[in-house]
């Protein structure tokens, strides 16, 4: 969480979110009104967000990570505009999962990177595929979202299947589950291996691109300042 995040909560006087992420916050919680709802509830949560707001109240709208990257501040647009809200709408910016997964691995997104998510609730399994085959041809380093749950196991193996079609089984995976929390793992594992490894929806998955290495149990890919600067 940022600085300007809570500075948000402290200032609101109503609170709304995902039971969830709410249960990781208590400490803002406290003499706040509180509304709390289930997964597969962000139309709700975001309408019911807007329709305080402008009754006059300051709202914060709780997400995981940054709100601006696979969660609700593109919602919260749409449906304003749908309205046509005249409201005042901040984003406050969070730490997204790829980069505090990142940090944790070492420095896997030194250079061009992709992120995609193997979600397809919202997104036909056509065009994840597409994109993994564009990213993986192109030699980015991948950072992959909801790579997998309970229902959804086949994406993973199928995303696995398009990158070895261009990268060597060899080539380097991280693998950070609940990243910062008390339940954090991290794995460093291979392109050939990483299914062998415990993934789910709290994971993200690095996959490094031709140059990635592993050095002393972190990942790393070189931007090109050894070829450069003859380091």
């Amino acid at each position: 969480m940022t600085y300007a995040a809570s500075e948000a909560l402290n200032d609101s006087d109503i609170i709304v979110g995902y039971k969830t992420y709410l249960d990781l916050i208590p400490e803002f919680l406290e003499g706040k009104e509180v509304m709390s709802s289930q997964m597969m509830k962000e139309v709700d949560r975001c309408r019911k967000s807007l329709e305080l707001v402008e009754g006059g109240k300051t709202v914060s709208l709780v997400c995981g990570g940054d709100p601006g990257i696979y969660a609700m501040a593109g919602l919260v647009f749409e449906l304003a505009k749908e309205h046509d809200t005249r409201c005042n709408i901040e984003i406050i910016p969070g730490i997204a999962a790829v980069n505090g997964c990142a940090a944790r691995l070492g420095a896997p997104l030194m250079h061009d990177f992709a992120a995609i998510s193997l979600s397809n609730l919202l997104t036909p399994m056509e065009l994840i595929e597409k994109r993994l085959d564009a990213a993986a041809s192109a030699d980015f380093v991948i950072a992959i979202y909801n790579p997998k749950s309970k229902k959804r196991t086949e994406q993973i193996v199928r995303a696995r299947e398009i990158l070895l079609k261009y990268r060597d089984p060899g080539t380097p995976v991280g693998i950070v589950t609940a990243a910062t929390r008390e339940n954090e793992t991290i794995s460093l594992t291979t392109l050939e291996n990483m299914l062998e490894c415990e993934i789910g929806m709290q994971s993200t998955v690095m996959i490094g691109n031709s140059q990635t290495y592993i050095w002393n149990e972190k990942m790393v890919t070189p931007r090109g300042y050894a070829k450069k600067y003859k380091l």
